[in-house]
């Protein structure tokens, strides 16, 4: 379990630091007028977090009850999206800013980032 963890967050961390590093410069330098809700650096923590709680709770499911692991990572993207959706309610509440950008600035990298946990989980569950 501490190897597939250390192998994944070997992956997680450049990962999340290129992408971070690519839709900063986006934001900052290609359409700097452009005034986001959230900051990328707040985006990119709630993704690598999540992301990696979800990973280690299916690791853990995984060497407990290895039967159910498929429905570990079915409930973590759950509770992830639920996350999501906490995180991005003061967004939503507010009426006075066109949440368009916020939401692609926040989904694109969750889609990016689910890619990744789906990837190794599915290696997990062929083992």
């Amino acid at each position: 379990m501490k190897n597939k963890l250390i192998t994944f967050s070997t992956i997680l961390i450049p990962f999340s630091l290129i992408l971070f590093a690519l839709q900063y410069f986006v934001v900052t330098k290609l359409v700097s007028d452009l005034a986001l809700f959230y900051s990328t650096w707040s985006v990119y923590l709630f993704h690598f977090i999540a992301t990696l709680l979800v990973y280690m709770a299916v690791l853990f499911v995984n060497k407990t009850f290895s039967d159910q692991t498929g429905f570990a990572f079915m409930a973590c993207g759950l509770v992830k999206m639920m996350a999501a959706l906490v995180f991005l309610l003061p967004l939503i509440q507010n009426k006075e800013i066109d949440a368009l950008n916020d939401v692609l600035a926040f989904f694109v990298p969750y889609f990016l980032f689910l890619l990744l946990e789906t990837v190794y989980v599915v290696k997990v569950l062929n083992k």
